[in-house]
């Protein structure tokens, strides 16, 4: 059999050969357990420690059941056992003990397992020691550690919460950024309350948790007995750190709130340059009581959330200002114009990341022109038209250029003239903007539609059947810099609008896409208008939504002209000869031309009327010209009546004008001739000229 003195066994190489003094002197008891006899010799300073006296212990470790609890005492021997099986070499472990008096104590031990030469354990040789004091340290240390876990995370909150606010352009922003599960909940807040100061007033913009309105509070006096308007009043937060608190200073307001089980709360006046702008109040409840770091957290906070909304609500008052002023500019309404449906609209930009406004230089306009028929036809100008920038400048460059550009335009200047004269005019303004634009002059009676562009997109055309193409305009440059460069030269292009057809002018903010180029957005538009509905109201409805879906920055102006195709006179002929000067010929040609086409179109009782207006007509057009003239003879239907229209197109821009002719005088009576003769006529620009028309109600045919 093994020896199973203590002489077969070793201590640990560290162990000093007279122990006691060292050990005392670091306030620690000594043991000694003999494992085969299970006899736990212990020192004197170790009965100090357990609380024993010698003669209440006789060396069983049952005995220590006295002073050690239960749960500890099987968790000690669950310890031991699992070091003894698993061959460690030693274990330590804090327990507590309790006292004589009853209180309890923590305590450390550590022991060193000795075993024989087969591994087999023999004896366990240890410490004791009193461990309150480290442990108390320990706590302490935890507890400051916790702390400063809890500081730096409402710290890292505020800097979270201060970044977001930096990009809040609107109060609104600024509530949904405190609102966030990354905002003021994070630092213990239940909910949200929040007010502005409007006329000696509180105004509530953010009331809590839902359902937690309280009637009577969403305007309210600065001088009632409300949490929020005391902060207005005092400049001072206001910090209520439990139930019953909150209840006697509030009690008008207590009894409404009782269901959100609010155990604190703190108020904080929300100030800019010494000037309350509101009050904002965080509710609680889990908590009591305020730490002075934590008041001094959320008055800082307090202080960056008045300087964002501060920010909000400049913006905000900017904003309605700078869409005032844009709406003035645009026209209060569209003019009803015979033998057309029009719709207008207008989207306003949405800039996302920056403070620039929700607004542009986008315009659109209608403009009655003189010359229409009596019969349903009317002559108009659309416009459509972007002054560069975004901002209030741009919005009043705009109304001043839309002013003049329709000005231009009702005073009878040919397409083309409208343009150069207004590309001067915003060059002579005191800004450095320029404007792309484009002017359509439709005569509904006819169809004709004159377009001149200047640096803007080209228009698009629905035909009736539903097909949309992009109608290419030959184009000058922008308005404004065509001026600076001296280049007013603007070509004018001429389309027909059938009944049935709709014009389409819009700015590019409806076109262009990020990712895609000018050519592929004006494709995808025309895809879009094709697929559209015919009534153009819905079809700009249609249109307006695509564009908000896409959002973008830049804004979107679009009208659409449609022709109507039941109650507008129809073209039932048309037939075009050109007549130059010097050609007698080509005189005679248009002069069999219009007597056939008259007799041909059942109109051979007024054959003479219609010749002797048109050889009129083109003889002056021929003399007072230096150029050709263009002749164009329509039968016009509709509107319960049948027309035969002449015109006669020529170079020059003079007007004609009536005269006396006198008694001996063999000149000046071609227009009292073609007055008298003609139901109805009117002169028209026409590029960089005129054409003079009239028209000879005719008998429907048999």
């Amino acid at each position: 059999m093994v020896d199973r003195g203590a002489s077969a066994l070793s201590l640990p190489d560290d162990w000093p050969a007279h122990p006691d003094p060292i050990l005392a002197l670091n306030r620690m008891g000594s043991f000694d357990w003999d494992l085969d006899s299970g006899l736990f010799h212990m020192d004197v300073r170790a009965h100090e420690i357990f609380d024993l006296r010698p003669d209440e212990y006789d060396d069983d470790p049952a005995s220590l059941a006295v002073r050690v609890p239960p749960n500890e005492a099987i968790r000690l021997d669950e310890l031991v056992s699992q070091a003894i099986k698993d061959g460690s070499e030693n274990y330590g472990a804090y327990f507590r003990m309790r006292l004589r008096d009853g209180t309890l104590r923590w305590t450390h031990t550590q022991g060193y397992i000795r075993r024989d030469g087969t591994g087999r354990p023999r004896r366990i040789v240890g410490i004791v020691r009193d461990a309150t004091d480290e442990l108390s340290d320990l706590a302490a240390r935890e507890e400051a550690a916790g702390l400063d876990d809890a500081r730096r995370e409402q710290t890292n909150v505020v800097q979270l919460t201060t970044a977001a606010l930096a990009h809040a352009r609107t109060v609104q922003d600024v509530i949904d950024v405190l609102k966030d599960t990354q905002g003021l909940t994070h630092l213990g807040a239940t909910s949200l309350v929040m007010g502005l100061v409007e006329a000696g007033r509180i105004r509530l913009v953010a009331e809590g948790p839902e359902g937690s309105f309280v009637p009577g509070t969403l305007v309210t006096r600065i001088d009632e007995p409300y949490p929020m308007s005391e902060v207005v009043r005092t400049l001072t937060p206001r910090f209520i750190e439990s139930a019953d608190e909150f209840a006697a200073g509030y009690p008008v307001l207590w009894p409404h709130i009782t269901d959100l089980r609010i155990t604190s709360a703190a108020y904080l006046p929300l100030i800019v340059q010494a000037r309350p702008i509101g009050a904002m109040g965080l509710l609680y409840s889990n908590r009591e009581g305020f730490t002075q770091e934590e008041r001094n957290i959320l008055v800082a906070l307090g202080s960056s959330i008045a300087q964002s909304l501060q920010r909000a609500m400049f913006y905000e008052q900017e904003k309605d200002i700078a869409q005032g002023l844009q709406q003035a500019m645009l026209p209060r309404t569209i003019p009803s114009v015979p033998g057309a449906d029009v719709a207008v609209r207008y989207r306003a930009a949405t800039i996302g990341g920056t403070q620039g406004r929700d607004i542009g230089g986008d315009w659109y306009d209608l403009i009655p022109l003189p010359g229409g028929t009596p019969f349903g036809g009317g002559r108009v100008g659309a416009v459509i038209g972007d002054v560069q920038g975004h901002d209030t400048h741009a919005a009043a460059v705009m109304g001043q250029l839309r002013i003049v550009l329709k000005a231009y335009a009702a005073e009878g200047h040919t397409p083309a003239t409208v343009m150069a004269r207004a590309s001067v005019f915003l060059h002579e303004l005191d800004t450095d903007r320029f404007a792309t634009c484009l002017y359509a002059e439709a005569d509904l009676s006819t169809g004709v539609v004159q377009l001149v562009r200047a640096g803007h997109i080209d228009p698009l055309l629905r035909a009736a059947d539903g097909t949309c193409r992009r109608v290419h305009v030959p184009g000058g440059l922008p308005l404004g810099l065509s001026a600076e460069f001296g280049s007013l030269e603007y070509p004018v292009g001429t389309i027909e609008l059938d009944p049935g057809h709709t014009l389409l002018l819009c700015t590019d903010g409806l076109v262009e896409q990020p990712g895609t180029d000018l050519d592929d957005g004006m494709r995808g538009l025309a895809a879009l208008v094709a697929a559209g509905p015919d009534d153009v109201r819905r079809l700009a409805d249609q249109l307006i939504d695509v564009a908000e879906e896409r959002g973008g920055d830049d804004d979107v102006a679009l009208l659409l002209l449609r022709r109507r195709g039941l109650d507008t006179p129809q073209t039932g002929g048309r037939l075009q000869q050109h007549v130059a000067p010097g050609d007698p010929e080509a005189l005679t040609a248009a002069r069999h031309m219009i007597r056939a086409a008259v007799r041909a179109w059942g109109a051979r009782d007024r054959a003479d009327d219609v010749e002797l207006v048109a050889d009129e007509l083109i003889t002056n057009a021929l003399m007072h010209t230096e150029g050709a003239a263009i002749v164009t003879l329509r039968v016009l239907s509709g509107g319960g009546d049948r027309r035969l229209r002449v015109e006669v197109e020529d170079s020059s821009s003079a007007l004609p004008r009536r005269r006396e002719a006198g008694e001996n005088g063999v000149s000046g009576r071609g227009l009292l001739l073609v007055d008298l003769l003609a139901d109805v006529w009117g002169v028209e620009a026409r590029g960089g000229g005129k054409c003079v028309w009239c028209e000879f109600a005719v008998r429907e045919r048999d």
